[in-house]
């Protein structure tokens, strides 16, 4: 088998079970050396123990960190170890997280800010732990774990959907900003069943969506020769991409009641045809001032 990450310094987070673990073992057959990432996972007998334990039955090496992704001392001293031990941290892959469904009426408003706390502020804070080692090394890999539930909604899931459209709000500006140092930064959105989805899915289902047929999707994301910018869709095998696109819209300038307009052209504002897939946000300026004839005209995507 080819080792697209020979000698690679990975972190995943939550890699104690599930995609975690699955992310883990398969950087490491890949030739990567591993921190193990999850919380509590440092003490004797942690399911983020067996996996190192895995790693190395592999012939690859890993080390068990046990820091609370919500801490961004712990996470600074996760990423102080890896140096110490590999001199760099070329991955990190965000992948901790929990679940608080209930539907939204429902929803004790702790577990909104805790879902969003574990996602949103832990990816902030593990990728603001490795992100100036990065920089002066000219070289990164991040990824950011979404969810179909926040790009496309899903019931019961309001502070998980909301935690990971976050994410890819946050990887659209990091990757700009990591391309001069050669930071690439990618979202995954896996389909697999964990423990995070038991009693979600029907038990057919949860069978055929087992957390190795997404892994190797992240390495595409982490390899040297890396996407940026890209949301990866993975699961049972199968992969696909999501885009948030821009339509072309209607330019309605000074009409009289320019509200009445926009009701009367919804469908014409919403239709695909045409659209684009914006740079960076910078385009929506420039597509409303084109049409009103103040900027150059935007090409249409593909």
């Amino acid at each position: 088998m080819k080792k697209y990450l020979q000698d690679r310094v990975a972190i995943v987070t939550g890699a104690g079970g599930g995609l975690g673990r699955a992310h883990a073992l398969e950087l490491a057959r890949h030739g990567a050396r591993l921190v193990v990432n999850d919380l509590k996972g440092d003490r004797e007998g942690s399911s983020a123990r067996k996996v190192a334990d895995e790693i190395h039955a592999l012939g690859g090496e890993a080390i068990v960190d046990g820091g609370d992704v919500t801490d961004y001392a712990q996470m600074e001293a996760m990423v102080a170890a890896a140096v110490a031990k590999w001199g760099r941290v070329d991955i990190l892959v965000n992948n901790a997280g929990i679940l608080r469904d209930k539907s939204f009426g429902k929803m004790a408003l702790d577990d909104f800010r805790l879902v969003l706390e574990v996602h949103v502020m832990g990816a902030v804070n593990c990728t603001k732990a490795v992100w100036e080692r990065m920089r002066a090394q000219n070289h990164g890999r991040i990824v950011m774990t979404t969810s179909s539930s926040g790009l496309y909604g899903n019931f019961g899931q309001a502070n998980y959907g909301a935690a990971k459209m976050a994410l890819v709000g946050l990887m659209q500006t990091l990757a700009l900003e990591g391309v001069k140092n050669d930071i690439r930064v990618n979202c995954l959105a896996p389909t697999a069943a964990t423990g995070m989805t038991q009693g979600v899915l029907p038990a057919d289902a949860l069978a055929a969506l087992a957390p190795e047929h997404v892994s190797p999707g992240l390495v595409a994301l982490v390899g040297d020769d890396a996407p940026t910018r890209m949301i990866l869709l993975a699961g049972a095998g199968s992969f696909e991409a999501a885009h948030l696109t821009m339509t072309r819209g209607v330019f309605l300038g000074d009409e009289a009641d320019v509200a009445g307009q926009v009701r009367e052209h919804l469908d014409q504002i919403r239709a695909r045809s045409g659209e684009v897939v914006p740079a960076a946000g910078w385009e929506q300026y420039r597509l409303e001032l084109a049409k009103a004839g103040l900027a150059e005209p935007v090409e249409a995507a593909g």
